[in-house]
């Protein structure tokens, strides 16, 4: 398998073209990486390069751009509307295929501590690579900047860098460092030059003031172009999509007399995300990504096949699943099988809420209808997600169950190993089974907008959450039979016992 990352480095200069190119030849000459796209912006002072090839190749990169960035990049001199603390400001490492998260939390620890031996730049760790909860909003440590930050470290333990020396290199300040999920750099520009305006606005929508979750933002000031913008960090676009950002942005420039002139995208962005705005704005019908001729040339040239032979489109679509549930191996079993019923429902409820939004009948509900389709898309990605982390749960119980055990040290290890990865394996599908009885009641709250067409669809999808729900409860009990911590079984009980009473035994038949 491929192992594949992803590197953002940040450095503080986006006015002169000479340092960057010095900087990207310097990351570009290590062997197997990838310079897929550069951003410089002169206003925000600030040039944003994407690296993408093997982990530890990438590291490198990464390294000798911090490297040449403090060679050539003064922070003493620096100015712009980007708030920063270093010369190479943020080095995150983001997992793309064959790496987890987990390895690009050990990758970013390794290439922290290299920083600092290599050139003397104290490194701070944030995201999934914070030793500190404090740490993992980056804005936290970014606070006060180069120059706030330079004071505070001289008496505020508080501040002192997770590696190095309590104390900021004279030109090239610190690097920060992490490990996260993909996040789009999204701007919205507004028709005024207030700041202030862009301000209440980034306010208003970032999760930390109470705003959309997975969303960070401020106000900048464009000076080049006399408007003021909106910056925004998306964290999280499965979650929290790019076009329900912007509707509200829209939303709330309206209450101070302005609107968007434009948007922007800073370095590059998941087809996906495209595609899930495209579906939004354009209210496609029946859109599906293998409508997209990139997508279907890609998979022509991967050498998979296009139609199936004996199915229908249809049945090859369900049929590699169903070979696998019903192969003579343990997984994917019941809970896969759970979760998979889940993952149903809420496409289902996508449909339901998709259609229905384009009726003539439905117009009032068209906003409630939009939030319902990403809330219920959203569900079905978590629960698609767990038919794979539910089989990977189980096989590795059996694992553990395989440990030796030829003397009371191994025997010990063994127990505790299975006790572990038995926890798990209840964990998982007690998650699934929360997410399907939350999708039942909100298949239920969505009677009452859905046309009257699509009902027998909700009913459908009412009792495949359902099924998904009480298929998931039965593999958390069966696992609690295995499991000696008598204080997680009883609070894992107690959590099952509230989840069959929002279930409840009521039949889920909707009303015509």
């Amino acid at each position: 398998m491929k192992r594949l990352i992803e590197c953002v480095p940040n450095f503080s200069e986006g006015r002169d073209p000479a340092k960057v190119d010095a900087i990207i030849s310097a990351m570009s000459a290590v062997t197997g990486v990838y310079v897929l796209d550069r951003e410089m912006d002169a206003d925000h002072n600030r040039c944003v390069v994407t690296l993408a090839g093997e982990p530890d190749a990438v590291a490198e990169a990464a390294l000798r751009g911090v490297g040449k960035a403090m060679e050539l990049i003064d922070l003493t001199k620096h100015t712009g509307a980007h708030p920063r603390v270093g010369a190479t400001d943020v080095v995150p490492f983001i997992p793309i295929e064959g790496v987890t998260l987990d390895d690009c939390v050990a990758l970013a620890k390794r290439t922290g501590h290299e920083i600092w031996a290599r050139y003397r730049i104290p490194v701070f760790f944030y995201e999934a690579a914070a030793q500190r909860p404090d740490r993992v909003n980056l804005e936290n440590i970014r606070r006060g900047q180069f120059e706030g930050l330079q004071q505070e470290m001289k008496h505020n333990h508080d501040r002192q860098p997770d590696v190095g020396e309590p104390k900021l290199h004279p030109t090239a300040g610190v690097t920060v460092v992490g490990a996260r999920k993909f996040l789009i750099a999204y701007n919205v520009n507004l028709n005024t030059s207030d700041v202030g305006i862009a301000n209440k606005i980034a306010k208003a929508i970032r999760f930390s003031s109470g705003g959309l979750r997975y969303v960070k933002s401020m106000g900048v000031e464009l000076k080049a172009r006399n408007l003021a913008q909106v910056s925004i960090n998306l964290t999280d676009f499965e979650h929290t999509p790019m076009h329900r950002v912007y509707e509200l942005v829209k939303r709330e420039a309206e209450r101070y007399g302005a609107v968007p002139v434009g948007s922007e995208i800073v370095g590059l962005i998941p087809k996906k995300a495209i595609e899930m705005a495209a579906d939004f704005f354009l209210q496609l019908e029946n859109f599906s990504p293998e409508q997209v001729f990139e997508n279907k040339l890609a998979t022509a040239l991967s050498g998979a096949p296009l139609d199936a032979g004996k199915d229908g489109k249809l049945a090859s679509l369900a049929r590699p699943f169903l070979e696998a549930v019903g192969a003579t191996t343990v997984t994917p079993g019941g809970g896969s099988v759970s979760a998979m019923a889940g993952a149903m429902a809420a496409s289902l409820g996508q449909m339901v809420a998709g259609l229905s939004r384009k009726k003539k009948s439905q117009a009032a509900f068209v906003d409630r209808l939009s939030t319902e389709l990403d809330a219920l898309r959203h569900t079905a990605d978590e629960l698609a997600e767990a038919i794979d982390r539910d089989a990977a749960s189980y096989d590795a119980v059996i694992t553990a169950h395989r440990m030796p055990q030829s003397n009371a040290e191994e025997t010990l290890q063994r127990q505790e190993s299975i006790q572990a990865a038995t926890k798990v394996a209840a964990d998982i599908p007690h998650h699934v089974a929360a997410l399907s009885v939350a999708l039942f009641e909100r298949l239920g709250q969505l009677e009452g907008i859905a046309a009257a067409s699509m009902r027998s669809d909700l009913e459908v999808a009412r009792y495949m959450a359902a099924a998904g729900a009480r298929g998931a409860l039965a593999n958390v009990e069966i696992n609690l039979d295995s499991i000696t911590d008598s204080a997680y079984v009883t609070q894992m009980q107690a959590k099952i016992a509230s989840l069959r009473e929002r279930l409840g035994h009521a039949p889920v038949t909707t009303t015509a």
